[in-house]
């Protein structure tokens, strides 16, 4: 008699980035917590929430490290795997570096899943890490109750070339690489209310690896980057914002969304962390009327794997575009500026 493998989105109580603890929740957790004594070598740590740590080591070489994992947001073991390690490298690319090997985070109920579904994870990781050109050199594994997998990632990049995410200047554009509503269509995934088209659409952008970050970083008309993940658009470019010591201004309607997205945000089929997005903005958004609730879920909605957002002189839009398209990106759009005044985000219809 054969055995029922369980749904892989059934183990876990979320999923993909929308795993991630609240951000004003974080910022809670946080408080008085890291390193009282400055280290000259150390770039980037944690003062502006950015996507990585940055360490130089000497003046042609800056070591990236960071590392991300979390719960499935698929059930399909090897697109997991392929998700969840295309996630963990795009914080090396956001910060303007380039990946040089990794290590694999893994955690399996060993009792529930059978080795070939942890094998069939391992490999998606396995296959996204060639594409990007790296080795996954070893890693930890515990067994857990809940399944997870991610990366521990290292890269490099000269230090002139670092990109963070508070260095934005006002006046500047702002650019997002990939289109919106990843969580949306996992929330309708879980509840067996995705198409198959909009399964490939979702599976496509988030196992496509943020490549441009390296050739961005290189333009000296953009000024910041991050990647849009689990604290949803309005989320990261609050950290931009803050980091900046800016606000930044943004047109809904000129904000790419993924296929199908809309219409199932409208049907109510939205993530948890949406909301719990949404409460920890506190008074630094403001939106047009008319934006309140579709919309907002959509701002808030939480990206596993998600674009790069820019922050660039208007003389240099056209480059970065450019760039995207070139990497395959061809929603990428220009989607509003940054501003001088108070750090909060305002969106208009």
């Amino acid at each position: 008699m054969s055995v029922s493998v369980p749904r892989l989105t059934s183990l876990s109580h979320g999923g993909g980035c929308g795993c991630k603890i609240a951000p004003g929740v974080l910022a809670d957790l946080l408080k008085g917590v890291g390193a009282a004594t400055p280290f000259a070598g150390l770039l980037v740590g944690t003062e502006t929430s950015d996507d990585a740590a940055v360490y130089q080591l000497n003046d042609e070489q800056a070591v990236i490290a960071t590392t991300d994992f979390f719960m499935p947001i698929v059930d399909d073991p090897f697109d997991f795997g392929r998700i969840a390690a295309a996630n963990a490298l795009s914080d090396v690319y956001a910060m303007g570096g380039t990946p040089i090997f990794s290590l694999a985070i893994l955690g399996m109920p060993i009792k529930v899943l059978p080795s070939e579904t942890i094998r069939e994870i391992l490999r998606g990781g396995e296959a996204i890490c060639a594409a990007a050109g790296i080795p996954i050199a070893g890693g930890h594994s515990i067994d857990s109750v809940e399944p997870i997998y991610g990366l521990a990632a290292i890269g490099l990049v000269h230090p002139k070339n670092v990109r963070r995410n508070s260095e934005a200047r006002a006046d500047d554009v702002l650019v997002l690489g990939k289109a919106l509503g990843v969580g949306i269509l996992s929330a309708a995934l879980k509840k067996n209310q995705l198409g198959e088209p909009g399964y490939r659409a979702m599976i496509d952008t988030t196992t496509r690896l943020n490549t441009p970050g390296p050739e961005l970083a290189k333009l000296p008309g953009v000024h910041a980057m991050t990647d849009v993940t689990g604290f949803g658009l309005l989320g990261h470019l609050l950290e931009m914002c803050r980091g900046s010591r800016l606000g930044a201004r943004v047109k809904m309607s000129d904000l790419p969304l993924l296929d199908c997205v809309p219409a199932l945000a409208a049907a109510g089929l939205v993530t948890g962390a949406s909301a719990r997005n949404w409460a920890s903005y506190g008074d630094d958004v403001r939106l047009a009327p008319g934006l309140e609730i579709v919309p907002r879920n959509l701002l808030c909605d939480p990206q596993t794997s998600g674009g790069l957002l820019v922050a660039c002189a208007r003389d240099a839009v056209a480059d970065v575009l450019a760039i995207f398209a070139r990497h395959g990106f061809a929603q990428a759009s220009v989607i509003g500026t940054m501003i001088e005044g108070r750090c909060s985000v305002t969106v208009d219809p």
